[in-house]
This record gives structure tokens, C-alpha cells and sequence, in this order.
């Protein structure tokens, strides 16, 4: 273990607990079953050591929250317990903001006495970054950090529904995946935990990546602590931080402190100021970007353009008058000479013809105007070419092993009968997860430019994505087309040709089916252009 995760953990080999400076990588907990691989962290308030570990058994990582202790001193045997009930009870709860609990181990059943542990929570391990990592280089960007904090929020939002308490309350138990979003990923609330710690947690979350320190007592000794006032008050990130939206700033401060009427106190609360923020900090970006004018929905001109001068104004005044009065004269002289020709053309004996130019050849039999050209014709669709059946096809999920591996190979057999469909859920994505997909695979790059889909659940919604291997990281997949499904048949065209070996069919919302949700795909036909 390098200096500096050393430094993360917290100094584990200095809690003055023998048992705890045993806890190095490659021990083996868990009645024989974990091996320890590396520490990401300690919660000193309650004795809780983060690590990564090794399943022997069903040979897949995961992460372990290992509560140490006595297991003669009662007290710290009741805390132990009250938070390994409240892990049990988490265990229950799916979403993409919390790592899927997979087993609590108590004294007796799973741990022993000798362990020097009281307790072990396991969960799904969840691939990405340290939160610490995150901040310690730069500060996050404001709308990054208010999307980032409302993905969290949500997961708080619904299990308070659900009468849990979370317990994200310190930085290490978080996580941040390779899709840009925060996630638990070492559940177990502490036993005196409450759902007002669970809102506080937010706040410093959002304070924690605006200015990269630390605004809630028992922060990791990695992570600098938020500065306090005279008075005893949190300097709110502005201050620190001058980029920082003032509306931002507020909402740190009014979500961790408890006094004044103007607090926060709850995650809907957070959430609707959030998803305000975001979308306004976003527009700013947007307009210092592109350094000109931006036309909302509605038709209003958002610009960061200074008003033209007076002079400035005058001279394009002037100038347009000028060219008005100009081109009104040579109006008048060219009805002058046509009158003059109809007069002419009426009586050749009235004296000398005056030659007037001729019109164009097209237009002098009969006086007939000349016709005008046609307008262009649009540009025709891009055709495409045959299908390219795909080398292979399997289940994508980057957060677990997939739904219905063994029929992947139905969705690209040619036949609509056979059919790929994906588990039967109880909840939404990506309330549950994400999503989940099909990755195909090529045996030479195909310059793709539609994809149709046979057979597929009407209310499902994909994504087209590319990839640049069989194991991508989701992170480095890449949206090149999107659609809704119907009855029958989908045809999804992508915004522009795309050229690879590897593509996703990625499902963003599953179709609904008796009450429950699922999508079901019959056969997909993949078409490069023409």
C-alpha cells in the first residue's frame, strides 16, 4: 500500500487497536472467505475500515466495511450490532446511487472472536475513483458538481421514502464511477445515524468538491476542513472559491448548518435547487463558450455581446438609408422606360423609336417573363448498404454480470421468433441500475449508419453507442444514435456515420409488461452507409 493511500486510510495501524494492525492486504476475513487487497479509508467515529477484497468463493471483487473492536467490551459490541442491523435492512433497497449490499457478517455467523472484528458489511464493489482522489487535484467544476451531487440526492431522496438512513457522511465511503456519477460505495450507517445526517452529508458533499475540503466533523485527515468565521460560522465556498455561483454557495451552507430559519432539510428541497442551478450554471458555461448569443426554446436571446456604440449605430443607419434611396430611383427609372417601350410598341408612326434595352432573349416573344429556375431539390436520404452480421453479440452491464447471457446470441440469429430479453424488474432504470445493453462485435470495422430493431418492447428506450473493445469502460463509450421502440419494427439512423468494430445497444428505459418492467429485443440488423 503506497504513502498516500496510506495517508487516505486515516493511519489504520494507529487506532490503538492490536487486531487493527493485522488488517493488511492479503489477510483473509470473513470465516477464511475475503482477502484483503487494499484499504480505501477509515471511519474513525465508528471504528469502520474500508477496504477492497477478493471473493474466493464466488471469485469477484468486493467491498468491505469491516467494524473493529473488542468483542468483551459490551458497549462497542451493541454499537457494532445496531449498525450491521441497519446494513441488513439496506440490503433491501436497489439503486444506482448505493452499492448493492451482498451479505452482513456478525459475531458468530461469519466472523469470529478472534478476528479482532465485530462485524462485516459486504457489498458489490463499484469500479471508478476515490472521491479524496477526485478533489485532491482541483475543485470540481460547478454544474459537474451540482449534477454529481443530484444523482446522490436522489438515491437519498428514496431511501427516506423507504424509512432507511444511508449514512454517506464521510468522503471515503464514496466512490465516483467511470459514468460521472457518486455513488456509496461502502454502506453501513453508523448506529446513531439519522436521515437529517443523510441531508448534512449532501451539503458537504457539494462543499467537499466546490472548494475540496471537508465541512462535517470526523473528515479523513487527507481532506483539509472548511474554514469557519468569527462567529463560528462555515465561509461559504464563494469565498473561497470566487467562480462558485452565489445560489451554489447558499445551498452548501443553508443544507449543513443547522441554525437560521433560511436552513435546508431535506433532499427534494436539495434537489429542486439543484436541478435549478445546474441548468442555469450550464447556460453561463454555454454562453462564455460560444462567446455570442444563445436562443432559448421560447425565444429569448441570452448574450454575453456588449451594446453597439451610438456612433456605430448612426453609420449603419445612415448607411442602410443611402442604400434604400438608391435602390428607389433605380426602381422608378426602370418603370419609366418600360412605360415609355408600351407606348412605343402602340403606334409606329408617332415619330422616332427610342431604343431601350433589350430584355433577356428568353423573355421577348409574346412578352412573356422569363421563368424563373426551380428551386433545388432536397438532398436524397443517405442510402445505406446490406446488413453486416456481427462476428458476436453479448450482454453488457458494466455494474454486474447481465440479464439472460445465453440468449444474447438470439438478438443477432436472424430470426424475429428467437428473441434476447433482459431480467423482469420492479423498478425503473435507472432507479435500479443504469441500464444494461448488447455489445456486438465485428470482424472488420464497419462504417455504421442505422440500426433497426425487430420485435422490440413498445416504451423501451436505447441508446447507440461505440466502443473501442469488448470490455469498455462506460465512461469510454460514446452516444451515437438514440430512439424509442415500437411495435414491429425501429429504425434508428445515427446522427452521422460512425466507424468501428464495436457498438452498443444500450437500454435506458425498459418497456412496462404487467406491472413490472422488461424490454425485449427479436433481432437487430445493423446497416453501413451506402
Amino acid at each position: 500500500m503506497d504513502t498516500r493511500r496510506s495517508e487516505q486510510a486515516g493511519g489504520a495501524n494507529h487506532v490503538g487497536k492490536a487486531q487493527v494492525g493485522s488488517l493488511a492486504p492479503g489477510r483473509v476475513v470473513g470465516d477464511g472467505r475475503y482477502r484483503l487487497l487494499a484499504q480505501f479509508g477509515v471511519d474513525e467515529r465508528g471504528d469502520a475500515h474500508l477496504w477492497r477484497a477478493r471473493d474466493g468463493q464466488l471469485k469477484r471483487d468486493v467491498a468491505l466495511t469491516l467494524l473493529v473492536g473488542d468483542p468483551a467490551d459490551p458497549e462497542a459490541a451493541r454499537l457494532a450490532r445496531r449498525t450491521l442491523e441497519r446494513a441488513t435492512h439496506a440490503s433491501k433497497f436497489g439503486h444506482g446511487g448505493v452499492a448493492r449490499v451482498l451479505d452482513v457478517l456478525a459475531l458468530g455467523s461469519g466472523v469470529t472472536s478472534s478476528e479482532g472484528l465485530l462485524g462485516v458489511v459486504v457489498a458489490e464493489w463499484t469500479k471508478g475513483s476515490d472521491l479524496v482522489d477526485l478533489v485532491a487535484q482541483r475543485p470540481v467544476a460547478p454544474a459537474a458538481a451540482a449534477r454529481m451531487v443530484q444523482a446522490l440526492a436522489e438515491a437519498v431522496e428514496q431511501a427516506h421514502q423507504n424509512g432507511l438512513v444511508l449514512g454517506l457522511d464521510h468522503p471515503q465511503r464514496l466512490r465516483l464511477t467511470p459514468s460521472g456519477a457518486l455513488k456509496l460505495a461502502f454502506p453501513g450507517p453508523l448506529p446513531e445515524a439519522t436521515l437529517r445526517d443523510d441531508v448534512k452529508a449532501l451539503g458537504a458533499v457539494l462543499y467537499l468538491l466546490l472548494t475540496g475540503r471537508w465541512a462535517l466533523p470526523g473528515g479523513p485527515p487527507a481532506i483539509p476542513p472548511a474554514p469557519m468565521t468569527p462567529q463560528g460560522r462555515i465561509v461559504p465556498p464563494r469565498q473561497l472559491v470566487p467562480t462558485v455561483p452565489a445560489d451554489l454557495s447558499s445551498l452548501a451552507v443553508r443544507t449543513i448548518e443547522d441554525g437560521g430559519n433560511g436552513g435546508i432539510r431535506t433532499s427534494a428541497a436539495i434537489l429542486r435547487v439543484l436541478g435549478q442551478v445546474a441548468e442555469e450554471e450550464e447556460r453561463t458555461q454555454l454562453i462564455k463558450a460560444v462567446g455570442g448569443d444563445v436562443a432559448e426554446a421560447d425565444g429569448t436571446i441570452w448574450t454575453t455581446k456588449k451594446p453597439v456604440k451610438d456612433v456605430a449605430r448612426r453609420r449603419k443607419l445612415a448607411l442602410g438609408v443611402t442604400v434604400l434611396v438608391v435602390a428607389t430611383v433605380v426602381i422608378l427609372a426602370w418603370g419609366g422606360l418600360m412605360l415609355i417601350n408600351v407606348f412605343q410598341g402602340d403606334s409606329k408612326a408617332s415619330g422616332p423609336s427610342i431604343n431601350v434595352a433589350a430584355p433577356p432573349a428568353s423573355s421577348q416573344q409574346n412578352g412573356t417573363p422569363a421563368p424563373q429556375s426551380p428551386a433545388p431539390a432536397p438532398p436524397p436520404p443517405p442510402s445505406v448498404g446490406a446488413a453486416v452480421a456481427p462476428q458476436s453479440v453479448a450482454v453488457y452491464n458494466p455494474e454486474g454480470r447481465g440479464d439472460n447471457t445465453g440468449r444474447a446470441k438470439y438478438a443477432t440469429d436472424g430470426k424475429a421468433e428467437t428473441e434476447w430479453r433482459t431480467e423482469k424488474y420492479k423498478q425503473q432504470f435507472p432507479t435500479i441500475k443504469p441500464g444494461v445493453g448488447l455489445l456486438v462485435t465485428f470482424e472488420n470495422p464497419i462504417n455504421l449508419s442505422q440500426v433497426k430493431v425487430i420485435g422490440g418492447t413498445p416504451g423501451s428506450k436505447v441508446e447507440i453507442r461505440s466502443a473501442t473493445g469488448k470490455n469498455p469502460d462506460f465512461a469510454d463509450t460514446k452516444v451515437v444514435g438514440n430512439g424509442d421502440l415500437k411495435d414491429g419494427e425501429t429504425t434508428i439512423p445515427l446522427a452521422q456515420p460512425a466507424q468501428g468494430e464495436y457498438f452498443i445497444v444500450w437500454i435506458t428505459q425498459l418497456g412496462e409488461v404487467d406491472g413490472q418492467f422488461m424490454t425485449e429485443i427479436g433481432d437487430l440488423s445493423f446497416l453501413p452507409a451506402g
